[in-house]
């Protein structure tokens, strides 16, 4: 640690201004960045900054296969079967990175996160546009989180009335008693256990011929075509489950706490690669899984976790249900975790208060609580009964892909701030790519509504 550095930590300068917990923590954390970044000069030390580097890709990637998701796979498994939607999933991770990885390159140069710089280079209409638009999706989305916390701790044997308000106190507990560091690897852990369908699906002794065949193109039916109302409710919800507003503001506030530099750039890459690669393998397992599982069951667009719980115990026995039901509380769990994140850093920034996990509650209140407050309000509504479980799922996944293209929109504007991002602005090639993602989002939102409000608009 170099002397500048030392005259900032309080008791190494007696004539310095004391400083507060959150601000010492983050200076211990930019502190201990730096010092790995001055030893990666060999494989050991590339290999320890690579490693305290993860965090924020895997984190936003494997909190994108939330509960909602999980069910949302299911749905489709059961609904298409080995075909068309398993190579989907690749496309849609490889939509998923070049979004992402705008987030990490605008996160890393600008040092600020994606909240604060809507405020600052759009004015406060636009701010306030973009903080309602993520509120109000992310409360929406936390719903559909503790929807699978309750039904996957009901079939493990944990009333709702313990599973649900023991799982806020745990997201309140890490957001708001815990420091970044800790924050992060203890989410970590739990976002690995997302892998559990992936056995699973093994478990369920697929037809591994017939999936071969979806992955070369073979199978690809699609009953009532391409543009009937269940494909779009199910590819929308699938693109609403891979690409959301919460993952922009997420990853670019996660870089920022966790000190990410430019030259960390390559690093964080390869972070959102690895999460990337975790989300779509999970996925597909979940798609095949459900496949074996489910396919022929009525309605299967509007399962909910309760008939896809049941139902695997049918076929697979109440051992390997209990692990579905383990892994979806673990899905809700996480991201319920980097969700709520997401809105308090989102908070913190729009009004320029304190906007670290680093911080002390007490020092700030303004951060953690609108965040809390708008998570326990998804917490009460999900155990209301009655609720339809399903139509609920698919709405909120099918509701990020309305909210996706405006999100985009101003990511796009933000990368091609050159004042802003200098040498890291958008090439040509990273703008074509991003509008034409935008464009298919609209694209496909417009069939949507029109298949919506006009059913035999297409013949179907």
């Amino acid at each position: 640690m170099n002397a500048r550095a030392d005259t900032l930590i309080p008791g190494a300068c007696p004539d310095c201004p004391p400083l507060h917990d959150g601000l010492e923590q983050r200076l211990r954390d930019r502190m201990h960045l730096a010092d790995l970044r001055r030893n990666a000069t060999d494989w050991r030390g590339r290999l320890a900054l690579g490693l305290a580097l993860i965090g924020p890709g895997v984190l936003v990637m494997l909190g994108d296969n939330d509960a909602g998701g999980v069910v949302t796979y299911a749905q489709t498994g059961a609904t298409y079967g080995l075909g068309i939607f398993l190579p989907m999933m690749i496309l849609l991770g490889i939509v998923a990175y070049v979004v992402q990885e705008m987030t990490v390159r605008l996160g890393a140069v600008t040092r600020r996160g994606h909240a604060e710089l809507i405020w600052k280079r759009y004015g406060a209409f636009w701010g306030w546009f973009s903080l309602v638009d993520l509120i109000v999706a992310n409360v929406l989305t936390l719903m559909t989180e503790f929807v699978g916390i309750r039904l996957g701790g009901q079939a493990l044997g944990l009333p709702a009335w313990l599973a649900v308000p023991a799982a806020l106190a745990f997201i309140t507990y890490v957001l708001v008693f815990l420091r970044y560091w800790t924050w992060e690897r203890i989410s970590l852990f739990i976002a690995a256990l997302n892998l559990i369908f992936v056995p699973l699906a093994l478990l369920a002794h697929p037809d591994w011929h017939r999936v071969a065949q979806a992955f070369s193109g073979h199978g690809w039916i699609v009953p009532g075509g391409f543009l009937s109302i269940t494909f779009l409710i199910l590819i929308s919800a699938n693109i609403g489950t891979t690409i959301a507003p919460w993952q922009l503001f997420f990853q670019q506030s996660c870089v920022v706490d966790k000190g990410l530099l430019p030259q960390d750039i390559q690093a964080g890459r390869r972070d959102l690669m690895l999460g990337v690669a975790g989300m779509v393998v999970v996925a597909i397992a979940l798609i095949v899984l459900a496949a074996q599982t489910l396919k022929g069951i009525p309605n299967a667009q509007g399962l909910d976790a309760d008939v896809i719980l049941q139902a695997l115990r049918a076929k697979l026995g109440d051992g390997l249900m209990a692990l579905f039901a383990l892994g979806l509380m673990e899905a809700g769990l996480i991201a319920s975790i980097v969700i709520t994140a997401s809105s308090a850093w989102a908070v913190g920034e729009a009004f320029g208060i304190e906007r670290s996990i680093n911080a002390a509650p007490r020092q700030a209140l303004g951060f953690y609580l609108p965040a809390i407050v708008g998570t326990a309000v998804a917490a009460v509504v999900v155990m209301i009964p009655g609720i339809n479980l399903g139509f609920l799922n698919l709405s909120v996944q099918v509701i990020a892909t309305v909210f996706m293209p405006a999100a985009m929109l101003f990511l796009l504007m933000l990368l091609n701030d050159r004042e802003l991002m200098g040498a890291h602005v958008n090439s040509p090639a990273r703008n074509a790519v991003s509008i034409a993602i935008m464009l298919g989002l609209i694209a496909c939102n417009g069939l949507y509504g029109i298949v919506t409000l006009f059913p035999h608009a297409f013949g179907g």
